[in-house]
């Protein structure tokens, strides 16, 4: 039996008992007898949200007094596990899951296995249906699905009935008054005021049970045909210049919309009896359920552009088609959503859109990648910021430290807009300096450059007056990709970001993904296994492992790089040995061009990234075969104090600037002396004024940051005279005060340079 027909036989009879004239607690009655029989299980049971408890309703096969009488919290049991993460579970052996617990009352003790799923309105679980068997067992994917497409037509009937609490119904309570800050992820820097404005209203399926099928279909496949054509005029009609890796983010997304398996798995839930909306409704769920399941971070961000397109589908095909974009925007606003996609952000008008706050989000969604093309500052993962705003609240948006005011007082609206003004005012006084070397006071030239990773991240060397690249990320562009890019795409790539560089010098660090940067076109058994993925198989292991990885970046980047001066940096060396295999496979390559009389590069220089602690141990024997070694402070800090830095509870708890990262950088840096390599520091650390001015008291003269930052820092160089810093740190190292880092700031306020 298929899905589909086997949910079509339950709707059926599921429909004749929606329309009987008996009262609902009857229906309930009849409706568990249906599944029961129809899924052959002994038990099959509805428990609904009342007073915040969930209360079993109607059973077939647990006792009959347990009815009204049994209630389990939200998060209690496996029924509540399930309410709690809208989830469904599905066990051969109910008693081994963690959260199982005994009912004596009910009579189930003899029951092994579980399955349950939620009935859901308005993204809420409203109650659960379960069924279960005497004889361990795992319920079919069929049977599930048919449970599934009950538990929407279930949701339907509660809601007609009245039988949970209006606020179980996701009817918001009124919104709160008063000014209230909450904090969220960082994922594009910024400043933004703006008036709240929810991104679309949730389309709420009254009718699930379709009358004609084949009508049905039809709306489906009308749906898809306008979606497609809207996707396609917003990837024509994109305005942030020409190139980009953007670009690649609007033609994965158009994939997505492509996908004869998603229609096809729509198709077969109308085949079921669902109507089109319940149907794309009832995909929608299964792919919530999924993300829940998938720990990949990239897999997660895809299963979003999914939501996205199935959001949209549903909108057109009820007609439900008013969002905050197509009404468009009267003011200056700030957009609030779950979750958005990258081809509805692009609907809005972006001299009115001025942030935007999500509940969900990640720092590798598509999404993030158009808003910073755009300039649009984002903070993501914003707990219940939909229950919290009203629709034309003021709100603050402040990218920089990922937090929200709401509401603001008018203190503290004032207090934004003069921070506002004056990051203006910053800015403008920092593109001054966009010409101007950073010289320190005593004549020692700072190499000031920029990190980048995308194609459109180029044009920042020209706004900022960096001196160049110091970083170039180059596994931006196997993220963003749905394949792994041909050889001709990256070569094309790096030819492009060099001439736009004018001359100005490109590191390009080859691909560091695994870990938690995982591919889902290149996996490896060694990284799925990592408990630990930043310590695991990622960049340069991974890459070695993958010889043909490595083989056709090694010829992308030669040959992009034809006529032209060549930098490669090699990520994660911990022995000299991986250096060495790396740059034999960039050898073999050169040979390999050479022999058939291609161009290349008019020069090749080699470096390192030293971020994990070993390599500087052994630094000395591989300094001789190196052009340059940029000391990578974000990862090297965590393997030094064994603190996951996207761990919260530690991200604060250990400062860059302590005796422990001063001296054991000023011992890279002094190992480095009398060899004719480029030591710098590219990452967040360089970025910041305190800790670029430690640095350079600790004799390090090249800095690749963000491009925001360089303006800054450029500003910082000239105010400092790098032998009195340089004095100071040897005298704090040498016996180190309580906290370095408030004799730094108090040495530079004695010298009027502002670290903050």
């Amino acid at each position: 039996m298929t899905a589909a027909s086997s949910a079509r036989q339950i709707l059926t009879r599921l429909h004749e008992v929606m329309a009987s004239r008996t009262h609902t607690q009857a229906k309930l009655n009849q409706v568990v007898e249906l599944i029961g029989e129809s899924l052959d299980s002994e038990v099959c049971s509805i428990y609904l949200l009342r007073e915040g408890m969930l209360e079993l309703f109607a059973t077939r096969g647990l006792n009959q007094a347990a009815v009204h009488v049994t209630r389990l919290g939200v998060g209690e049991g496996l029924t509540g596990t399930i309410a709690q993460n809208i989830e469904t579970l599905n066990l051969a052996e109910a008693a081994t899951h963690p959260e199982f617990q005994y009912k004596p009352e009910t009579g189930e003790e003899k029951f092994h296995s579980f399955a349950g799923v939620p009935i859901v309105r308005r993204e809420r679980a409203i109650g659960v249906l379960t069924v279960q068997h005497v004889d361990p067992r795992k319920y079919e994917e069929v049977e599930i699905e048919a449970l599934q497409t009950v538990a929407m037509v279930l949701a339907e009937l509660i809601n007609n009935a009245g039988l949970v609490d209006a606020e179980a119904m996701g009817d918001r309570a009124e919104a709160q008054s008063g000014q209230e800050v909450i904090s969220g992820l960082k994922l594009v820097t910024g400043l933004a005021i703006g008036k709240a404005v929810f991104h679309q209203p949730r389309v709420h399926i009254e009718q699930t049970v379709a009358e004609d099928i084949e009508a049905e279909r039809e709306r489906v496949y009308l749906a898809f045909d306008r979606m497609r054509e809207q996707i396609d005029n917003m990837a024509n009609q994109a305005e942030f210049g020409v190139g980009g890796e953007h670009e690649q983010v609007l033609e994965t997304y158009k994939m997505f919309a492509y996908d004869e398996g998603w229609s096809r798995r729509i198709n077969e839930a109308i085949d079921s009896g669902l109507t089109a909306e319940a149907a794309i409704e009832r995909v929608q769920q299964r792919t919530r359920m999924r993300m829940r399941e998938i720990q990949d971070p990239l897999l997660q961000d895809r299963m979003h552009d999914l939501e996205d397109l199935a959001n949209r589908l549903i909108r057109i095909v009820s007609g439900q088609l008013g969002t905050a974009a197509q009404k468009g925007l009267t003011q200056d606003s700030i957009l609030v959503a779950k979750n958005l996609g990258p081809a509805e952000l692009l609907e809005y008008d972006k001299r009115r859109l001025k942030g935007v706050v999500l509940e969900e989000g990640s720092l590798t969604a598509h999404v993030v990648i158009v808003a910073r093309a755009m300039g649009v500052p984002v903070i993501g993962r914003v707990a219940n910021v939909r229950g919290l705003v009203r629709e034309g609240d003021e709100m603050l948006v402040d990218g920089d430290a990922g937090k929200v005011t709401l509401r603001p007082s008018a203190g503290v609206l004032s207090a934004f807009e003069t921070r506002f003004a004056r990051s203006r005012e910053k800015q403008a006084a920092y593109a001054k300096l966009r010409e101007v070397e950073p010289f320190t006071r005593d004549g020692e030239r700072i190499e000031v450059m920029m990190n980048a990773g995308l194609r459109d991240d180029v044009g920042m060397l020209a706004m900022t007056g960096a001196d160049g690249i110091g970083l170039y990320r180059t596994e931006f562009q196997f993220l963003v990709s749905s394949t792994l890019p041909q050889r001709e795409r990256q070569a094309r790539l790096y030819r492009d970001v060099l001439d736009a560089a004018k001359g100005k010098p490109v590191i390009f660090r080859t691909v560091d993904i695994g870990g938690d940067k995982s591919i889902p076109y290149i996996s490896s058994d060694a990284s799925k296994e990592d408990e630990n993925p930043a310590m695991g198989w990622r960049a340069l292991r991974l890459a070695l492992e993958r010889e043909g990885l490595m083989k056709a970046q090694a010829r992308a980047l030669l040959e992009g790089a034809a006529g032209r001066e060549l930098n490669v940096m090699f990520p994660m060396v911990s022995e000299p040995w991986e250096f060495d295999a790396a740059k034999e496979v960039f050898d073999h390559q050169l040979a390999y061009l050479k022999k058939r009389k291609h161009q290349l590069p008019s020069a090749i220089n080699y470096g390192v990234m030293l971020e994990v602690p070993a390599l500087a141990e052994t630094l000395d024997l591989l300094l001789p075969r190196l052009s340059f070694v940029s000391i990578g402070t974000n990862d090297l800090t965590q393997f030094l104090f064994a603190a996951d830095r996207a761990n919260p509870r530690l991200a604060e708890r250990y400062d860059w600037v302590s005796p422990a990262i001063m001296r054991f950088l000023r011992r890279v840096v002094q190992g480095c002396v009398g060899h004719p390599v480029n030591l710098g520091v590219c990452g967040e650390m360089g970025g910041r004024r305190l800790e670029a001015l430690a640095l350079l008291g600790l004799g390090i003269r090249r800095l690749s940051i963000t491009p925001a930052a360089v303006g800054p820092i450029k500003e910082l160089v000239r105010k400092v005279d790098t032998r009195e810093i340089s004095e100071a740190m040897a005298g704090w190292l040498a016996n180190p005060p309580e906290n370095l880092r408030a004799e730094l700031q108090a040495w530079a306020e004695a010298r009027e340079i502002d670290v903050e």
